[in-house]
């Protein structure tokens, strides 16, 4: 089964991004912040992670070197209101798959997710 996991701080924002991958016919799984998702046990089913870059709490940028020291190799779909060159450049560093400012497209985030789903580990 393809999961996708959607991190961001924000309710509305992963439940709007839930349904719309439920109607794509995608499986997701929700987390309210980076430290929610990386207590996971188990990162085998993952398909892609999309990731807020600016929560409360541990950034997305935390959340990617996290999983880099940790040796996981997840494709991570990169999402943000807050864009500035700092923060592309430090995302840059991680080789997200796409990174999307909001509000973006359904369109465009399930272009993102295909991308994502052809990545390999």
């Amino acid at each position: 089964m393809i999961i996708v996991c959607i991190v961001d701080d924000d309710a509305s924002v992963r439940k709007s991004l839930a349904n719309l991958l439920r109607s794509a016919g995608y499986r997701s799984r929700v987390f309210a912040s980076g430290e929610e998702f990386l207590a996971l046990d188990n990162f085998d089913d993952i398909a892609c992670v999309l990731l807020d870059l600016k929560m409360t709490g541990l950034s997305g940028i935390g959340v990617m070197h996290a999983l880099t020291t940790r040796g996981r190799k997840l494709p991570v779909i990169c999402m943000s209101a807050h864009w500035d060159e700092a923060t592309l450049a430090e995302s840059g560093r991680y080789a997200p798959i796409e990174c999307l400012r909001k509000p973006f497209s359904g369109e465009d985030l399930l272009s993102a997710v295909e991308s994502a789903l052809q990545w390999e580990r």
